[in-house]
Parts: C-alpha cells; structure tokens; sequence
C-alpha cells in the first residue's frame, strides 16, 4: 500500500484485509456489475491527489501506481470482493506441499496479452527474475525474499536464473520458497509478483512503460494517455477486449484526473464531471451527511521519518525523538485537521488489520501503546535532549507531499512543535509526490512525513521495514535486537503461529519504545463517489481499487 504504501500506498487501509469496504449507500462489497443499467454509459470519472510515479510493474512502489496496475494487469491471484486471494491467472489453487515450500500452479489457457500473445508461465518467471535481478533496482524487490534465492540475486551474488520460480511448460509453474510463508497468497495478487511480457519489455528497453503505448496489459482494463511517471496528470483505463473475463467487466472507460485541492474536487463532483473525489479536513466534515459520501479505512499509517544516516544527527537522540512524538495531539489532528474518519495511531502497526492466532487479538491491543499527548513529559524529554546533544536550540525541515491535507497536517505539526518545544524551529517542504519519493530515497530531508500501506495483512508488512538496510527505512533508525526479532518471525518461527506472533509484537514495542520512527494517524480516505456507480471494490491492504466488478447504472 499500501504506502503499503511508499505512501501514496500503495498504498495501499485500517480493516482486516479479509473484511473489504467500500462504505456509504452508494456501493458495497456485494454489489456486482451486472447490477448496472445496460443502458447506462459505462464511463467512470475518477479523480486522484498524486501524480502517478511508475506504469512499471518491476518499479512502483505506491498506492496511486499500485491502483492503476492492478486494473490493467492481473497476477496468478486477485483479490475478490472480500479482499481473499481467488485464482485469477492460475486456473485453480495452487497445490502446496506439507512443509509450505512448493506451490505447483497451472494457468488459464485463455489468458492473452493486449496484443493477443498467450500469458504463459515464461511471463512470470521474466517478470519475478526482472524484478529482484540488481540491475533493475526496484526497491520491492525484498518483497520476493520468500523465494528461494530471491535475497541473494538482489544482492548480485547469485544469477537471477536460480530464483525458486520455474517453467513447468507453457501453462504451469513450480515456485520454490526459502521459508514457509503464511501470506504467499496475498503476494501473488500483488503488483509486483504480476507476469511481464519478455519481447516487448526489451523491445521498449529504457522506454518501456514510460508512456501506456511501451507496454501491452493482461488485465481487467489496458492503460491509456499516460504520458509519463510523475508529471502526467490525466489518463485512463479502456476495457481490454483480450482479457480472459471480459464478459464480467461492464465499464468502457474510467478516466483518471489528477486535483490536488478538495475544493476544485469537491466542485468537480458537484458539476457532474467527476465520480468519485476524493475529501479532507473541512470540507469531509461538512459533507459527511451527503449519499454520496463514503470513508474508506485503510490498513496504513502516516509517520514522521527523522534522518539518522550521519553519526552527528541530532534525531539520533532518542529523547529528542520523543520530545517530538509526545507534542503531537494526534486526536486533535484527525478530529480537526483530518475530519475525513482517520484515527490516531497507538502504534507502527495499524488497528483492525491482523490478529492472533489463538484468541484473534488486535495486534495493537497486544503491543500496547506507548504513544500519547504530553506537552509536560515533550519539555522534559526536550530538555534531556538539548543536554545530551550540547544545544539550546534546534531548527529542522518536513519533508511533505503537497496534497491539501498533507500540508494542513505538516502546519498543524510545525505549530505544535513550536509552540511546544522552546527553541525549535520547524520549517516546511510541500513538494510533488514524485519528489518527495526521490528525496527520501537519496536522504535528502531532515524529517519527511510519509507512510506505508500494507501490501498484505500481516504485522511483518510493517516491521519489515525498519530492518537495519531495508531501502524503505529512509531515516536508517537502526537496532540489533529489533532485527533479531524480525528475523526470528521469518525464519526460525515462520511456521510456529504463536511464537511468530510474539516476535512482532516484541519487534513493534521495541521500535515504539524508542521512537524510531513517529507514527502520527491511520489513515481513512473521505470520498464522494456518485450513488450511480456501483461495485466499486476497495482492499484495506494491497492494491487499494479493484474496477473490474464496478458498473454505471
């Protein structure tokens, strides 16, 4: 996402994956496309807060290009309506061996690419190898560290022929994983686990999904009018005539619009040229009434990453770390800044989205929370901080996606940062999604307000990432024993349900403890979606929308 999700994220979520939602009177998870008007016009007018980053399958990492490639691709598995992994590519469930290491799947014999080649296993096994090989760099690449030898070709020092995926001819493959994986399933209806069609990937080389034209789809719908990651502001899906179930898809046309402002959405919808908006702050609380209003929680959380790459960073100081986290009224901030059905974060790991294996406990309610407003208790840490580290004043940036509400969120923080903690200066950044992405990458920030999107529902979507050298831990807050304990959960205790589980929960109040990254608020989308669209399908974890189910009536 998720941004399960880089926060786009992917991003991308607060309900178990199992329990999709979609809200408000206007659709629900068991509405279906045949519940359309057939004379309806089958166009939907979507608009979204991002640009889209990536069109490409081996490289996207959030929610907005995550979306777009789950309707114009399909992997061995998609999620239904339920959010549950149902075969899709695959023919029929997998068959996996006694110990959990060996899926045996067959294909669907009718599935076509866009241009009418036959979606055979060899596509799977060019697209994993494409993406965990280290020359194409794509940071979900750790995502595959299931797969047998996945880890050591992404590190160059195995040849990506060796991954544990195989070509047992042209319609059945043989995946072979290094450890038991409770949520295989899920990674094979995720984006990045979706076939790739060998000839016209090296037939476009360096410009292969940079526009819609340099790719071809085996999806729901094909992608058309991208113009290019990052900049594009308009495109859109066309229903794909080669697509195994077409039968099943209703829509013609989904157009995607690019608004960053509530208010130019919110008057958009109100002018009968747009569907589906997207509200924050104000205008989500005033609107909350409408039919047409819909809140989506989502399995992610937005977080305060703080840069502790250079040995001399301030935020290597774990009082200071906590002087910021206990001036921050979370509650203040989702009731006032937010409106839109977010909550405050008690944690890392989101509510609602994974549970015990015993007695179905919240993993937050197992964690704990150490995560509260305490402008008593930020001053003293604060002191402690300027003690320890030698200064009397501090002033830093934040880093930020300029959406609306993302900059309401970075004021309100600066404000009560200020206002709370005497002596520091808090300065912002606003810049486009894409840049902030390419600056938290290169380490370029003092702190960055991003988040992350569950890819599936299990706490490890979360912990994974602030291992010591996950390219997703920008800030590089680094400790032994909560790495000791991630890998415990994937390794030695990946088949133990009970022990496993109390490796994440100890990894979650270790991170927690120490602040090592600031989770802020969990994340719910406020939308107006017009009462006439129908079977609009949203996972809290993975790819956040599925249009293959939705009509117009």
């Amino acid at each position: 996402m998720k941004n399960k999700w880089a926060y786009g994220l992917v991003a991308v979520c607060g309900v178990v994956l199992a329990g999709c939602t979609t809200g408000g009177t206007n659709s629900s998870s068991n509405d279906t496309a045949t519940s359309g008007d057939s004379n309806a016009e089958q166009v939907f007018n979507v608009v979204v807060s991002q640009e889209m980053p990536s069109a490409d399958l081996s490289l996207a990492t959030d929610t907005i290009s995550f979306s777009a490639l789950n309707n114009v691709y399909e992997g061995l598995y998609r999620l239904d309506a339920d959010s549950t992994p149902q075969p899709a590519g695959a023919a029929e469930a997998a068959e996996v061996s006694e110990d959990g290491l060996t899926y045996k799947i067959k294909l669907r014999e009718d599935a076509k690419w866009s241009n009418g080649d036959p979606v055979t296993a060899a596509d799977y096994v060019y697209g994993w190898q494409r993406t965990v090989k280290p020359e194409t760099a794509s940071e979900y690449a750790y995502l595959f560290s299931p797969v047998k030898n996945a880890d050591a070709i992404t590190a160059g020092d195995t040849d990506p022929s060796e991954l544990g995926i195989k070509a047992v001819g042209d319609y059945e493959l043989e995946i072979t994983l290094e450890k038991a994986t409770p949520y295989f399933d899920y990674l094979l209806a995720f984006p990045s686990f979706f076939p790739q069609n060998q000839k016209v990937v090296e037939e476009n080389g360096d410009q292969y999904a940079s526009t819609s034209d340099n790719a071809v789809y085996n999806g729901p719908f094909v992608l058309t009018g991208f113009d290019g990651p990052g900049t594009d502001t308009e495109w859109a899906y066309e229903k794909n005539d080669q697509y195994w179930d077409k039968d099943t898809v209703k829509l013609q046309t989904i157009n995607v619009s690019v608004v960053k402002e509530s208010s130019t959405a919110l008057n958009l919808f109100q002018d009968g040229q747009a569907d589906d908006v997207i509200l924050t702050g104000e205008l989500a609380q005033q609107m909350a009434n409408d039919e047409a209003f819909v809140s989506q929680p989502e399995a992610t959380t937005s977080y305060l990453e703080l840069n502790q790459r250079d040995e001399d960073s301030p935020f290597r100081n774990e009082n200071l770390r906590k002087a910021i986290s206990y001036a921050i009224d979370r509650d203040a901030l989702v009731t006032s800044i937010l409106g839109d059905g977010s909550i405050a974060s008690t944690g890392l790991v989101p509510e609602g989205m994974t549970f015990s294996p015993g007695d179905h406990t919240d993993f937050t309610e197992a964690a704990g929370s150490v995560i509260s407003y305490d402008q008593e208790k930020a001053k003293e840490y604060w002191e402690k901080a300027k003690e320890e580290l030698g200064i009397d004043s501090l002033e830093f940036d934040i880093l930020a996606s300029d959406t609306d509400s993302t900059k309401k969120i970075i004021e309100y923080l600066q404000d009560t940062i200020e206002k709370t903690l005497d002596g520091v200066k808090v300065t912002l950044s606003p810049v486009p999604f894409s840049v902030r992405l390419d600056r938290s990458n290169a380490g370029d920030f003092d702190t960055v307000m991003g988040g992350w999107g569950a890819d599936y529902a299990d706490a490890s979507s979360f912990t994974d990432l602030f291992t010591t050298g996950n390219s997703y831990n920008r800030g590089q807050w680094s400790s032994e024993e909560y790495d000791a304990a991630v890998k415990a959960a994937g390794t030695t205790n990946a088949n133990d349900p009970d022990k496993r589980w109390e490796d994440l929960v100890n990894a979650e109040k270790i991170i927690m403890n120490e602040q090592g990254v600031i989770p802020v608020y969990q994340k719910a989308e406020a939308h107006l979606r017009a009462t006439k669209v129908k079977g609009v399908v949203a996972h809290a974890a993975g790819a956040q929308y599925d249009y293959k189910w939705t009509s117009i009536e």
